[in-house]
């Protein structure tokens, strides 16, 4: 009698997931994305979503919040309180706000990971009107032109990786920063900045066909298929080193049902797997590496330590700390 009360228990519990994940989404699910339109990201959240919103048979939005080092999308999902609000965008922005931000204006504890996406390819680029022909011969100039460099990156943890390889090299350099990545490649082209840490997808269009962009190379570990490029590490820059992550965040105080996280990480790894998506990811220089919660939440742990180690290097603390 025991044993057949627990096994009913257990088949109602299972019923009970497979219905709330069936009934979510019951209306528009909007994603919140913290970069502007044309960033690796925004390509990818568009991509994704059309393809979602055929699944669940409801639209999926895609609303640019860019600014703020994505503390305005943070906010706008926290504060929606609604579980059909999402964040998209990479992580690098809220791992970087302990050192970044003075304090927190957001609770942490309400960033919940739901799946990981992809992977964002981040290049280093240069003018090309500049002549440089590698990072070694720009670092050089650099040295040799003392407040010369003014460079950018589009995220506050590229932001700490790139000042301090650049400090660690001597270079005194003038960090200049942008609302909107894409704004700072007008200001590449035009040599008022010499060096832009980005994702690929940002300068693409002017590193290819336009030829006014030239990159030098991949800060990613291994070499991106599709890319002739060289990584920093093959180039001694170990301390370049970045991987770039974009994924789905839900914020705690929405509850957001189990099932519902667990679907949208079953379905963001079925898309994935359509060519189409995966060709579209790697034409914009995306590694296609989909995970579910637990696996998100663990490459978030990853960044964490490693931007723990680069501000270590640099001698700062973290000044935003959780209440």
């Amino acid at each position: 009698m025991k044993i057949t009360r627990i096994a009913a228990a257990l088949v109602l519990a299972a019923a009970s997931c497979a219905a709330a994940a069936q009934a979510w989404p019951n209306r528009n699910v909007r994603m919140v994305l913290s970069l502007g339109p044309g960033s690796g990201a925004d390509i990818g959240a568009r991509l994704y979503a059309e393809k979602l919103q055929k699944m669940w048979g409801q639209p999926v939005v895609i609303e640019n919040r860019p600014g703020g080092d994505g503390v305005i999308a943070i906010n706008a999902v926290i504060q929606a309180k609604d579980d059909h609000v999402l964040l998209w965008g990479p992580t690098a922005n809220f791992v970087g706000h302990p050192y970044s931000l003075d304090k927190f204006p957001y609770d942490p504890k309400e960033l919940v990971p739901v799946a990981r996406v992809s992977g964002t390819v981040v290049t280093l680029g240069v003018p090309a009107s500049l002549n440089v022909n590698s990072l070694k011969e720009l670092l050089a100039t650099a040295k040799q032109k003392k407040g010369w460099l003014n460079w950018t990156t589009a995220v506050t943890m590229t932001d700490i990786i790139l000042e301090g390889f650049l400090q660690s090299q001597g270079i005194d350099a003038t960090h200049i920063k942008y609302k909107q990545p894409a704004e700072a490649v007008n200001d590449l082209v035009s040599e008022r900045i010499q060096l832009y840490s980005s994702a690929y997808a940002i300068v693409r269009a002017q590193a290819q066909s336009g030829g006014k962009v030239k990159l030098l190379a991949v800060q990613a570990r291994n070499r991106v298929p599709g890319l002739d490029l060289p990584t920093v590490g093959e180039l001694g820059f170990h301390g370049l080193d970045f991987e770039g992550l974009v994924g789905i965040i839900a914020a705690r105080s929405s509850n957001v049902p189990k099932a519902a996280i667990d679907r949208i990480g079953a379905d963001i790894k079925t898309v994935s797997k359509d060519p189409m998506v995966a060709e579209r990811l790697a034409s914009t220089a995306q590694l296609n590496v989909p995970g579910d919660a637990a696996e998100f939440a663990k490459s978030i742990e990853e960044q964490v330590q490693q931007l723990d180690a680069s501000a270590k290097r640099l001698g700062m603390k973290p000044k935003a700390l959780p209440n």
